[in-house]
């Protein structure tokens, strides 16, 4: 038996424009054509589309697809084996992403929601939330951003306003010890380096030595942090860079 190009898309839940493509790039190329030239599927047709429609659903590009399927040593078992394996995992990571919904739902339950009034009253100009979308790409994999967010979750807009006020402090100091011509290596630096690092472990995430040093390099590669402390006390952002790497060596 066998099938036009219509009975196929309407069988697989798929367009007739992508089996014409899946034919012209030779991944799936009918068995037959009827005598008007119309293509035809056969039964093992319908098997290759199958293995095609679950490498695709996997992510795989169409590309890797047509060699797994013109692997000449491998069998249906296999690419069985191989798929209930991808599924498998497939399934694990989900079962981790709804897990970490579930968490992130019993964070906002907990949590206090800040007005547009109250982030501005804590952040002035600054709106956190502009920056999420980047923040979760370059960091959301990451243990410490996870423990970040659980933690700031349930700060009210009194913890932020304590929490800026320290850090206002701090900054405050360390321009005040580069205004005096400190040495970024001094031991006055280094101490509030080493508080720094202390109000971040406080308030969001286990700070190690490591990752301070990759915060001070942020301080003087991305504009929009040298700015923010550039905007303190010009040369701040090298300042307490040099103070942050010194204190790192110290407690090496």
């Amino acid at each position: 038996m066998s099938y036009s190009v219509g009975q196929v898309a309407a069988f697989a839940g798929v367009t007739v424009r992508t089996l014409h493509h899946y034919d012209e790039i030779g991944l799936l190329s009918p068995g037959d054509r009827s005598h008007a030239g119309h293509r035809r599927y056969d039964d093992a047709d319908l098997d290759r589309l199958q293995q095609i429609l679950f490498y695709r659903e996997l992510g795989f590009p169409l590309d890797e697809v047509a060699v797994l399927l013109d692997d000449p040593g491998a069998d249906p078992a296999e690419h069985l084996r191989r798929q209930h394996g991808l599924l498998t995992e497939r399934i694990e990571q989900l079962q981790r992403m709804a897990t970490a919904v579930e968490h992130a739902m019993e964070a906002k339950k907990m949590g206090i929601q800040l007005t547009p009034e109250e982030k501005f009253e804590v952040f002035g100009d600054f709106d956190p939330d502009e920056h999420k979308e980047e923040v979760e790409q370059r960091w959301g994999d990451t243990e410490a951003y996870r423990e970040s967010q659980r933690r700031t979750a349930s700060y009210t807009k009194e913890d932020w306003l304590r929490i800026q006020a320290e850090a206002n402090g701090l900054n405050e100091r360390i321009a005040a010890l580069l205004a005096s011509g400190a040495a970024e290596d001094s031991p006055e630096a280094m101490d509030l380096a080493e508080e720094h690092r202390q109000q971040i472990v406080r308030h969001y995430y286990d700070c190690t030595y490591d990752v301070h040093t990759c915060l001070a390099e942020m301080y003087v590669t991305d504009e929009r942090f040298t700015a923010t402390y550039e905007a303190i006390r010009p040369g701040m952002a090298a300042f307490l860079r040099g103070a942050i790497l010194a204190n790192a060596a110290r407690n090496a």
